[in-house]
């Protein structure tokens, strides 16, 4: 998971998820093998209680087994899976169970902490009961209530997408998850990156892990892993901008110490207790930086040049970037108390982040 996008203006385009796919090439797979005819498109339930129809790009079967091919389309979110062609490859079987197998570019589980049980494929539950529930109903229809049905599940070049993904660090090794909740994709939402803050640390407890470094993104974290070379890259996490929801579940976990990265154009959002730290959603508070600095004794002709910045990164044009600057000193201090209230049993160490990969950390010597 890389650094967050901009979110785009104007009304943007829903999408549908890897397990609406999966769901769909299974259904499409099952009818063409039970009816020994090719299955174009299929109608899927989903768990919003809508329906959807899918076209396949393939589907190809003889008497033992049948293969369908979708194209997932993400609608305008910036999905890494966006594009990629999903399929399912299904054949009977005697013990009247839906068995599910990893494919080509699914990952599987390798570390506890998942809703997924170690070795299984990654197809998270939600997607197991779209797929278990449209099997029943085909093989209901078609009177074959006594089957069962063998799923194997791939995902082409899913190894490379996987890449660029956090998967690994959760133990998901070989390719993507098969995820979704709803069934629908919808753009920049809060609650799939939420979702993935939530696996990262139940994996990271789950594994022993009682220290946390968490940070907004690759950029920051490139930085605060030299700080930490000894930690596991489990425990490692990527708060995005939802700072406030990563803290309300580590105060839920065993987790005793946690040491968190921030670059400035956040922090001064932190500061003022703003949680989310979004662009779109919250702009930085100049007259609150204003007042900050005033507070900490600078004069006003410095003051004033605060109002007449464009974003908060310049801020380091009047400050110098040090431990023992007071105005860093007093940003961190209220990052520190905003934060500091949500895990009120555990350690709290801030790492201020430069542009330059340069860093003060907070409570220091001079705090």
């Amino acid at each position: 998971m890389s650094e967050l996008q901009p979110i785009p203006d104007g009304p943007l385009r829903t999408g549908f998820t890897t397990g609406a796919c999966a769901t769909a090439c299974t259904k499409a797979a099952l009818l063409a093998l039970i009816r020994q005819e090719k299955v174009e498109e299929v109608s899927v339930s989903l768990p919003i209680g809508t329906e959807h129809i899918f076209r396949m790009i393939s589907c190809n079967f003889d008497s033992f087994s049948c293969s369908c091919t979708t194209q997932k389309d993400a609608g305008d979110d910036p999905d890494v899976t966006h594009g990629a062609i999903i399929g399912a490859t299904v054949s009977l079987n005697d013990s009247g169970n839906i068995v599910f197998l990893q494919g080509k570019g699914v990952g599987k589980v390798t570390l506890p902490g998942l809703e997924i049980g170690v070795g299984e494929p990654a197809i998270n539950p939600i997607p197991r009961q779209m797929m278990e529930n449209a099997c029943k109903k085909v093989l209901s229809e078609a009177l074959l209530e006594s089957k069962g049905v063998d799923i194997t599940i791939f995902v082409q070049d899913g190894e490379a997408i996987a890449k660029r993904t956090l998967n690994e660090r959760l133990g998901i090794m070989g390719g993507i998850s098969i995820l979704g909740t709803t069934g629908i994709v919808t753009p920049f939402s809060a609650s799939s990156y939420i979702a993935s803050i939530t696996q990262g640390i139940d994996v990271a407890v789950a594994n022993g892990a009682d220290e946390l470094v968490i940070n907004s993104g690759a950029r920051s974290e490139k930085n605060l892993k030299m700080l930490f070379p000894d930690l596991p890259d489990f425990a490692f996490i990527h708060y995005g901008n939802w700072i406030g929801e990563t803290l309300e579940k580590i105060a839920r976990s065993p987790i005793r110490k946690v040491n968190l990265g921030i670059m400035l154009g956040k922090s001064v959002k932190l500061a003022e207790g703003m949680l989310d730290t979004h662009s779109g959603k919250n702009t930085w508070n100049k007259e609150f930086v204003w007042q900050m600095a005033k507070d900490a004794g600078y004069p006003d002709e410095l003051l004033n040049q605060i109002l007449s910045f464009n974003m908060a990164g310049r801020l380091t044009e009047l400050f110098s970037f040090a431990g023992t600057e007071p105005f860093y000193l007093a940003l961190l201090k209220a990052c520190y108390m905003n934060c500091s209230a949500l895990i009120p049993a555990a350690e709290l160490n801030l790492f201020l982040i430069s542009k330059d990969g340069t860093y003060i950390k907070y409570p220091n010597e001079f705090s």
